[in-house]
């Protein structure tokens, strides 16, 4: 499969920095089959064409990322929108505009707003470190707590070598995530992250008590009482019942899922990871 290809090139070429950067996204979710944890399902991923790298907003991280990118076939594109300073980047494997790329991202702290240098204030949604720009994101540390380690096998990889010790986030850190950003995602968005949870819930059910609910213990500390409660405000929202959100997110796969087996499955999940909710 060519974009799994194109994937192991890009994180072979960031192996450098492999201990402090994580795959987020939707290639987290499909990087999951490889966790040994995850139940072997027979639904296949949303597909997706890039690759979101995150890092935290204190890492250090040292060399120049871009310079090993574009060493690799990748070439930068920016992305005017917004006006940001520095602007948002994306980074394209080759000279198809619309193949695999790159994009990175680190968390967003503090008020969202920066000084413009001109004695006014600009949105703090962009920054230049290691070589590369990175998008600022809020609750996207959510993601990198505790982030567990999968291997993609040298018959799979494309490159006819293992791509070992790749980070992904947690599968409770993923889902979670998802909730908080819940009301910045509209129409297909939203549909599309109730889809990942669900089919996250699938593929560790048999590991919520066991695994996921220590790590939300944990995790639900480091979360502000606003948060924690966003958080439980968000499956009482998405799963109490039947809902056009769960409809449309059953119709996303090719496979289409069954909407009530959906909304079941996540209500039962998230009473085993939260207790009632």
């Amino acid at each position: 499969m060519s974009e799994l290809a194109d994937f192991s090139r890009l994180a072979m070429t960031l192996e450098p920095w492999r201990k402090q950067i994580v795959f987020v996204g939707g290639w987290a979710f499909r990087l999951y089959r490889y966790e040994p944890r995850a139940y072997t399902a027979d639904h296949n991923p949303i597909f997706t064409q890039d690759a979101d790298v995150a890092y935290d907003t204190h890492e250090l991280l040292e060399g120049d990322i871009k310079k090993a990118l574009e060493g690799a076939g990748f070439t930068e594109e920016p992305n005017l929108a917004g006006g940001f300073r520095p602007p948002a980047m994306r980074y394209n494997l080759g000279s198809d505009a619309n193949g695999f790329y790159a994009e990175f991202l680190t968390p967003l702290t503090g008020s969202g707003r920066k000084r413009d240098g001109k004695g006014g204030w600009e949105e703090d949604a962009t920054e230049l470190h290691a070589g590369v720009v990175a998008q600022k994101l809020r609750f996207l540390e959510v993601l990198l707590y505790k982030p567990c380690l999968v291997t993609i096998p040298k018959d799979e990889s494309g490159l006819d070598e293992a791509v070992a010790d790749l980070r992904v986030p947690n599968p409770a850190s993923f889902m979670i995530q998802k909730l908080l950003i819940r009301d910045k995602r509209v129409g297909q968005k939203r549909a599309q992250d109730v889809l990942y949870i669900h089919d996250t819930l699938q593929l560790f059910y048999g590991a919520i008590e066991t695994d996921l609910v220590p790590i939300w213990k944990e995790l639900e500390g480091t979360l502000h009482a606003n948060q924690q409660k966003s958080v439980r405000d968000g499956v009482r929202e998405l799963f109490s019942g039947m809902n056009d959100v769960i409809r449309e997110a059953a119709a996303i796969p090719a496979d289409k899922r069954d909407p009530e087996a959906m909304l079941q499955l996540c209500r039962e999940g998230f009473e085993d990871l939260f207790g009632e909710v």
